[in-house]
């Protein structure tokens, strides 16, 4: 059984109303800029324009991966709504006037510009050709290993897995069986002998192609039967398979690369609350 992580889905809908939700608690659009594109409400006179939200949708394209723009349009105008009634009580406070949202306008000035400034330099060096050169050097060091295709049933006790094992013997379809009694899906595809847990991995890597196991094998999953459909040298992932996380990586480097310019070219001095200087790092 692979090592994996386990975790929840989020529905489509749950997603956008909180990423929208968040998003327009702190970006306010031009709406002048959607006036020829339709009015979306009016709150208190006040117009939200068709184009304030498109301009939302395209800003988050995980959003536009999960749902098309009618659906979002409609999941979300009361928070636009709602967004905008808070802002306008906000102002008929005089929030904008205390010392505490001049305070707090300075940070979020202060973030936008990181942000931007963050985003321009991954965008200068985040290119095709940089996640093509860590591809190549992805290669250039591949080691191939042993690994095989398998099927399993995993149940609950030693017994039920004795029970299926008689009945493969027999020459019972090991698919049907595991449509039976599995607790898991079937299918483990190719796989390396450190991608599973150790008890499972000895098992399997000690049998021949087209073998199934003759004992139950326990793993802290349960009781497991495997069958080694197939065995070869591993081989390096496609780049089509492996570049959303190669370019994952060309952006944590230059990030990386940013922060270390800055602080080669900067002055810094750090110091102790007592006040004295801290001795810069080696």
């Amino acid at each position: 059984m692979k090592k994996r992580i386990l975790g929840f889905t989020i529905s489509a809908v749950a997603v956008v109303v909180v990423a929208v939700a968040s998003f327009v608690s702190f970006k306010v659009y031009n709406a002048n800029a959607g006036a020829d594109k339709g009015v979306a409400a009016k709150v208190n006179g006040e117009i939200i324009y068709v184009n304030d939200l498109k301009q939302s949708y395209a800003d988050h394209p995980q959003i536009q991966n999960k749902v098309p723009f009618e659906e979002f349009y409609a999941k979300t105008l009361d928070v636009f709504v709602n967004s905008k009634l808070v802002y306008q009580a906000a102002q008929a406070a005089k929030i904008e006037e205390t010392p505490e949202y001049q305070r707090q306008l300075i940070t979020a000035k202060e973030d936008l510009a990181r942000k931007l400034y963050l985003e321009k330099m991954v965008d200068e060096q985040v290119n095709d050709e940089a996640v093509q050169k860590l591809y190549d050097e992805y290669k250039s060091t591949f080691e191939s290993k042993k690994e095989i295709r398998a099927k399993h049933i995993l149940v609950d006790s030693e017994d039920k897995a004795e029970e299926v094992i008689k009945k493969l013997k027999k020459g019972e379809d090991f698919v049907k069986l595991a449509n039976e009694y599995s607790k898991d899906q079937v299918e483990l595809g190719y796989f390396t002998e450190d991608m599973m847990v150790p008890e499972f991995s000895k098992a399997a890597f000690n049998m021949d192609k087209g073998e199934f196991s003759k004992k139950p094998v326990k793993t802290e999953f349960g009781w497991h039967v495997i069958l080694v459909e197939d065995i070869r040298a591993s081989q390096p992932l496609e780049l089509k398979d492996v570049e959303p996380q190669l370019r994952n990586m060309v952006t944590q480097q230059a990030i990386a690369k940013t922060f270390e310019d800055l602080h080669q070219k900067a002055k810094i001095e750090k110091f102790t609350l007592d006040g004295n200087p801290i001795p810069e790092s080696k």
